[in-house]
C-alpha cells in the first residue's frame, strides 16, 4: 500500500509543470504569440509588428503576431484571458478592449482587472480627425456647421469605441450616421471613396494621405501637436476642452501570470521600446512609445478605466 501511494504521488508530480518551465531564467524557450484585436494593416497591427520584431531580438525567440479582429478587440482579449499563464501568449490591449468594452456594454464581456495580468504600457496613438478633401470644410468649426445644417445626412466611420466616443464628444447633439468597420484601412477606403465624410484615424494612415492631398486633418487628440502633421492643431488650441479621449495601448497576459515571468516580460518590453530602431519606426507611425513597470501600468490602467467610465456616464452613452 505504501509503495502504491508513492507511485501515485510520483505520477501526480510528473503531471505538474516543472519548476524550470515556470522559471524566469528558463523563459522563453519557444516562440511567443502576440494577439492583436484589429485587422492587418491598421495602426494597432503595424505597431504590434514593429514591437514584436524588437522584442524577438531582446528575447532571442520569435514573436508571432496573431490578428483576431472584431467586437472592439474583445475576441482577442478573451483568447488571451483563456490562454495558459506561462508568458507565451500576450495581448496588445488598447483602451477599446480594456476600457470601452467593459464600461459601455450592459453585460461586460469580462472584468478587466481579474481577467488579465498588466505587464507594461506600450504608449499613445496619434489620432487625427480627417475628412476627404472633396468635403467643403477646412476646419473643425466648418465641419460642425456643415453637420448641423444637414442632420443625419453625413456619415462617420470608426473601428473602435474610443474613436466613436471621441466623435460623440466632438459633435455633441449634432447628428451623423456612424458606420462600424473591423479596421481603419477599410474605413479609410470608404472615406477616400466618398461614402464616409469623417473619421478619427491613427498616425499610421493619416499623414500619407494628407500629403497626397486626398484627405484633410482638422484636429489631433494628442495633448501636443504631432511632428508627423505639425500644422494640425490640438483640441486644446481650438478650445475643445471636452475632447478628452487619448487612445493608448499596453501589454497584458492571462490571469495568474507568475510574478517572475511578468517582471521579466515587462523589463524586456521596456527595453524593446527604447531600442533605437524600434523607437524610430514608432515615431514614423505617430506613436509615442513608453514602457512601465507592472505596478505603474496597473495604476495607469485603473485611472484610465475610471476616467473613461465617468465620460460614459456623463454623456449617458449606451451600447447598441
Amino acid at each position: 500500500m505504501q509503495r502504491r501511494t508513492l507511485t501515485l504521488a510520483a505520477l501526480a508530480a510528473a503531471a505538474l509543470p516543472s519548476t524550470a518551465a515556470w522559471s524566469a531564467d528558463a523563459f522563453p524557450n519557444k516562440p511567443l504569440k502576440l494577439i492583436v484585436g484589429f485587422a492587418a494593416g491598421g495602426g494597432a497591427d503595424v505597431l504590434s509588428r514593429i514591437i514584436a520584431e524588437g522584442l524577438a531580438k531582446q528575447l532571442g525567440q520569435q514573436v508571432i503576431v496573431e490578428n483576431r479582429p472584431g467586437a472592439d478587440g474583445v475576441l482577442a482579449a478573451q483568447a488571451t484571458s483563456s490562454a495558459r499563464p506561462d508568458g507565451y501568449t500576450l495581448l496588445m490591449g488598447t483602451n477599446t478592449a480594456m476600457v470601452a468594452a467593459p464600461t459601455l456594454r450592459p453585460t461586460p464581456p469580462y472584468d478587466p482587472f481579474k481577467a488579465f495580468t498588466p505587464i507594461s504600457s506600450a504608449g499613445q496613438f496619434s489620432m487625427f480627425l480627417v475628412v476627404p478633401t472633396s468635403l467643403p470644410v477646412k476646419s473643425v468649426n466648418e465641419l460642425l456647421a456643415l453637420v448641423a445644417s444637414k442632420p443625419g445626412a453625413l456619415n462617420s466611420a470608426s473601428s473602435n469605441s474610443a474613436s466613436e466616443l471621441a466623435m460623440l464628444q466632438l459633435l455633441g447633439d449634432r447628428k451623423v450616421v456612424n458606420a462600424r468597420y473591423k479596421g481603419d484601412m477599410q474605413a479609410m477606403t470608404d472615406l477616400l471613396g466618398g461614402q464616409i465624410q469623417m473619421m478619427f484615424t491613427t498616425g499610421t494612415l493619416a499623414p500619407g494621405f494628407v500629403k497626397e492631398g486626398r484627405i484633410r486633418a482638422l484636429v489631433t487628440l494628442l495633448p501636443q501637436r504631432s511632428a508627423l502633421l505639425p500644422d494640425v492643431p490640438t483640441g486644446g488650441e481650438l478650445g475643445l476642452g471636452k475632447l478628452t479621449i487619448t487612445p493608448w495601448a499596453g501589454f497584458f497576459g492571462p490571469p495568474g501570470l507568475p510574478q517572475a515571468i511578468t517582471d521579466r516580460l515587462s523589463q524586456e518590453l521596456q527595453n524593446t521600446l527604447k531600442r533605437p530602431e524600434v523607437h524610430a519606426q514608432l515615431v514614423q507611425q505617430g506613436f509615442e512609445g513608453y514602457g512601465m513597470s507592472p505596478a505603474k501600468f496597473a495604476e495607469f490602467f485603473r485611472t484610465q478605466y475610471d476616467a473613461f467610465g465617468a465620460t460614459v456616464r456623463e454623456h449617458n452613452v449606451k451600447f447598441e
